[in-house]
């Protein structure tokens, strides 16, 4: 079992509600793609994972399923899930010796017991035989370089697809986390209902999806932008273009936004008062796809009244830090244990 033991691949997984990304040790970021899934209803057969079956999303014909097997950060199609990371896996393998060993995760800080075990067998089900689940806050902050195992305060906002992790961290374990259901998808929502009341016009989530990117913001900006987009018109049934201000999206997005710098604001108000200065002196750090959003980190520095700072290749962060712990596992051995035992398979 030793010897091959030695020909076994070490992995970090950040199984995300929007994306997937997988970290090879020895190799980096090897993998990262859409966590969407495209499937013939008729046949069972799988048409397309990641990027290409994106695409697919409001246009296919009604025998072929787009699927996003995780909704708010927890699977809710395991079957699907397993597939993607199968796929993903055997897509990394080479030569003889394809399995893999040692398997470190990110998932949310408020998981169930059923929610967790999902997703332990989606990882050992795809060919890990060991998998040990690290809350993405911790992960967030190791990819961020912050000081972690220092006795002193890292608060960490990490906004993903489905869900938001904000999270205060100290000496290598959360202190104080909190778990939001406002994210990625939550403004993709946001705005396809302002659009639905406002203009009266229907539109799916990549449109939404391409508002927010090129013209939303949390702030009035002083550049006016703007974006022509196309519809369906509710009252007549025919195709339909408008032009959508970021004044409107602003609007569109300030009702998840308050929600989510609340939820920052009682993070601090119940931490312990000396985790609050070193707050006060270290600021807030921003991760995770929905922290792009612009004018995002003067939003909270503003509703806070702390200094908050967007981190470097916000996207990756998690997995960075996944990556951390893949290369010096001895070193982060102990975090790990603070956390759930790992679950392992028998090979």
């Amino acid at each position: 079992m030793k010897l091959f033991g030695n020909f076994s691949k070490n992995i970090g997984v950040d199984l995300g509600t929007a994306n997937t990304l997988i970290y090879l040790k020895g190799k980096g970021i090897v993998v990262d793609e859409p966590t969407v899934i495209a499937v013939n209803n008729k046949t069972g057969q799988i048409l397309a994972i990641g990027s290409e079956a994106k695409k697919m999303i409001d246009r296919t014909p009604q025998h072929i399923s787009v699927i996003r097997p995780l909704s708010n950060g927890v699977i809710s199609d395991f079957e699907m899930a397993e597939e993607i990371l199968k796929h993903h896996l055997n897509r990394l393998s080479e030569g003889f010796f394809n399995r893999y060993g040692l398997a470190v995760v990110g998932t949310p800080t408020n998981l169930t017991e059923v929610e967790r075990k999902s997703a332990e067998d989606a990882i050992l089900g795809a060919g890990a035989s060991r998998v040990y689940l690290v809350e993405e806050p911790i992960a967030a902050a190791l990819g961020a370089r912050l000081p972690i195992e220092e006795a002193a305060a890292n608060m960490i906002i990490d906004i993903g697809g489905g869900t938001t992790e904000l999270a205060i961290i100290s000496i290598g374990g959360t202190v104080i986390a909190r778990s939001l259901k406002i994210a990625g998808d939550k403004f993709n929502e946001d705005i396809i209902k302002f659009i639905k009341e406002e203009f009266k016009l229907a539109i799916g989530e990549p449109t939404a999806e391409a508002l927010k990117v090129s013209v939303g913001s949390a702030l009035p900006m002083d550049e006016k932008l703007e974006m022509a987009i196309r519809g369906r018109d509710l009252s007549t049934g025919l195709p339909k273009e408008i032009i959508v201000k970021n004044s409107q999206i602003r609007n569109a997005l300030a009702k998840s936004l308050k929600i989510l710098a609340e939820a920052a604001r009682e993070l601090v108000e119940d931490s312990p008062p000396e985790l609050v200065g070193d707050i006060l002196e270290r600021g807030i750090h921003l991760c995770g796809g929905g922290s792009l959003l612009k004018g995002l980190d003067k939003y909270i520095e503003r509703e806070i009244s702390t200094r908050t700072v967007l981190i470097d290749d916000p996207l990756t962060c998690a997995i960075r830090g996944l990556g951390m712990i893949m290369e010096r596992f001895d070193k982060y051995e102990k975090i790990l244990n603070s956390q759930a035992k790992p679950k392992e398979i028998k090979i």
